[in-house]
């Protein structure tokens, strides 16, 4: 084992030491679960490679240098130093961007005699030798292996807790009379939409927006029932935070729910704890709601003092106002129904259309300029989020939900690692398969070098993005942190 090899096992071991140590168990976990996240992606590849008789060079477990590597049958299986993320390097598959990613120069060196004189012998196994509907299904089985996991892991949450409904908690008025809406009752259609889980409505109202206009279709007692009823337009000024209020006459403590525009521009946080709002003592959500309706918000500043991680820290808040449509009934997506095998199976392919479709619809609410900077992260602002949810879910849940919450963000991250590798953005999976359709639609593949300046191009583009988006994690989740409290 080489020195540098050494060097870095040695600084891994001790890394997931003090992460143990320190009580960080949670962020190794989430690291860990991307990483298997991307692998399964990788083993698509590589599993569909080796069925259509493609060499593969090297697949490995992580990224950067090498820890422990051991040929077996033409293909290098690597363990690498950062434990997460992984790689599929085949025969004949952009040979310069291998070897500019190749992460061990003195491994490289040694090999490079070796590899050069195979690739000339084994011509039959190079990615570019196979038909061009071989090259497709060797590509797109990345993504749709991503689509199987998430899958697999959305069948073990169903099986464990069930799926959710639109379950209506409370219904205005208005709606009672011109619907017949009840409390109790399921949501099973909404403005033309089918409603299968109840995530689905809030998807929907949350990044469409509430229509002036409604039609609704809800069950009760095994009936099935119809109504329409216009929506009403509410102005008021918001901060941006949302809350649960407790249930049954509970003591539980203000927390928030999520956190955005104006109160994320503050510094405020999911989790936070609110202890005061303009110098007034809060203890609940309760006596916080109890407080707005009597202080409407307003442009004038609003002054949280909260709790976090043990700390209390002052934020000050512009409310914005805001122009939105009232639906005009609350619901739970919380509520849960389990049922058997079969709908099991059923709702785990609903659960990844669930999740595509979210991740088509977050990408067209970027594109429309609907989000802001904070509102966009990457791999460092997953990793602390999904600790977070995976941390807090422990020590008021137990193992078990922490567990399921673990699987869920799984299952968030593999459906929408599938749908973005299957974009057409050259150096994606998509923009690969975008040349191979040309190809089969023209009968001969597109001018090598033109391929190769587009893919260089997309490249160098996709590592600025995550150059801009590393530093917006930086400052989001560590100055958050840092400058907050």
């Amino acid at each position: 084992m080489k020195r540098n090899t050494i060097f870095g096992a040695v600084l891994m071991i001790a890394a997931i030491v003090a992460l143990v140590a320190t009580g960080h168990l949670n962020i190794l976990l989430s690291i860990f679960m991307i990483g298997v996240v991307i692998c399964f992606h990788e083993f698509g590849h590589f599993l569909l490679a080796r069925i259509n008789g493609v060499t593969v060079k090297e697949f490995s477990l992580g990224m950067g240098p090498r820890l422990v590597s051991k040929k077996i049958r033409g293909t290098r299986w690597s363990i690498k130093l950062l434990p997460f993320g992984g790689s599929c390097l085949m025969l004949g598959e952009d040979e310069a961007i291998q070897e500019a990613a190749e992460t061990d120069a003195e491994a490289a060196a040694e090999e490079k005699e070796k590899e050069t004189a195979e690739e000339h012998d084994d011509d039959e196994g190079s990615f570019r030798s196979k038909g061009v509907w071989q090259r497709i299904s060797i590509v797109f089985a990345g993504p749709f292996f991503n689509f199987i996991l998430a899958f697999l892991l959305a069948c073990i949450i169903l099986g464990t807790i069930g799926h959710d409904t639109a379950y209506v908690l409370r219904v205005s008025d208005d709606v009672v009379m011109k619907t017949g809406l009840q409390p109790g009752d399921i949501i099973t259609s909404y403005d033309n939409h089918t409603i299968r889980i109840g995530r689905d409505l809030a998807l929907y109202e949350n990044l469409d927006g509430v229509p002036e206009h409604i039609t609704i279709t809800f069950e009760r007692d095994g009936k099935t029932y119809t109504g329409e009823y216009d929506t009403k337009l509410n102005r008021r000024y918001l901060c941006g935070i949302t809350y649960t209020l407790n249930q049954q006459n509970g003591h539980l403590p203000m927390k928030l729910d999520a956190v955005g525009g104006a109160a994320a521009e503050a510094g405020l946080q999911a989790g936070d704890i609110v202890k005061k709002i303009n110098g007034v003592d809060i203890a609940t959500p309760e006596e916080f709601q109890a407080y707005i309706q009597e202080n409407p918000l307003s442009e004038k500043k609003v002054v949280f003092v909260v709790e976090r991680d043990g700390k209390e820290g002052e934020f000050t808040v512009y409310p914005v106002l805001s122009e939105t449509r009232e639906l005009g009934f609350e619901y739970n997506i919380n509520y849960r129904e389990k049922s058997g095998v079969l709908s099991v199976v059923k709702y785990g392919f609903i659960e990844v259309e669930y999740w595509m479709k979210a991740t088509v619809k977050s990408l067209k609410f970027l594109i429309q300029g609907k989000a802001k900077r904070q509102d966009v992260g990457g791999a460092v602002r997953v990793v602390s989020e999904m600790s977070n949810v995976v941390d807090e879910s422990y020590h008021t849940d137990g193992m078990l939900y922490a567990f399921l919450n673990l699987i869920n963000w799984a299952i968030l991250l593999s459906a929408n690692l599938g749908v973005m590798n299957l974009l057409p953005i050259p150096a994606l999976d998509g923009g690969r398969l975008l040349f191979l359709l040309i190809e089969a639609v023209r009968g001969k593949p597109v001018n090598p070098k033109v391929e190769g300046y587009v893919t260089l191009a997309g490249f160098v583009l996709l590592m600025l993005l995550m150059v801009f988006i590393l530093f917006n994690d930086i400052t989001n989740v560590f100055f958050g942190v840092l400058g907050a409290l």
